[in-house]
């Protein structure tokens, strides 16, 4: 099989439909699901609960699906997109900018080191399930923390993973709730 280098140096490019928006994407190979949205990521964006001024962060934005369509659900509000790969946070804004979304900021930050000093209606990640059970505990606490009173956070992870992440959020927002569990993902929410 002859491969090309410069083919595959080129953007990847695809169109899809996130509740009822329309969205083009750019992406690159070596980015988190660069052809298209993957199950976990879909699931996450189905079940998010966004007001119209809601100030929402995505953690580990990878390209920007969660926080993009959290921008759309968020018209009057504001949306960073975190990511500790500079790359993925350059595709975020390319793809913030490419589909007129004004109300995002993408910003590179290894967990919460480089956000602004706000405190968030809405967090949401698809959590990497290879980022073992410390960082995710941490990625957690640091959410809790700047969550508004009330705030919601959300995260998407392999279904195998539910019973750690319910004992996580037990212990660090003092509830849990399994929003949605598909085929292989569950989606769970802490409150602060």
């Amino acid at each position: 099989m002859q491969m090309n280098p410069e083919s595959l140096k080129q953007d990847v490019m695809f169109e899809t439909h996130l509740r009822s928006f329309h969205f083009t994407f750019c992406t690159t190979w070596g980015l988190f699901s660069p052809k298209g949205i993957d199950a976990g990521t879909r699931l996450l964006i189905e079940h998010l609960e966004v007001g119209k001024r809601d100030v929402c962060l995505d953690l580990g934005c990878g390209y920007g699906p969660i926080g993009l369509v959290m921008a759309k659900l968020a018209p009057k509000g504001k949306v960073i997109l975190i990511d500790k790969d500079f790359v993925a946070v350059e595709y975020a804004g390319k793809n913030a900018a490419r589909n007129g979304l004004d109300n995002t900021k993408a910003l590179l930050s290894n967990g919460f080191s480089h956000v602004p000093d706000i405190t968030f209606d809405v967090i949401a990640s698809n959590l990497p399930a290879k980022a073992g059970k410390e960082l995710l505990a941490l990625m957690m606490m640091e959410s809790k923390h700047r969550l508004k009173k009330g705030g919601k956070c959300y995260v998407v992870t392999l279904s195998g993973l539910k019973p750690y992440i319910k004992r996580t959020f037990m212990a660090v927002f003092g509830n849990y709730k399994k929003v949605k569990q598909g085929k292989t993902h569950t989606v769970s929410l802490g409150m602060a």
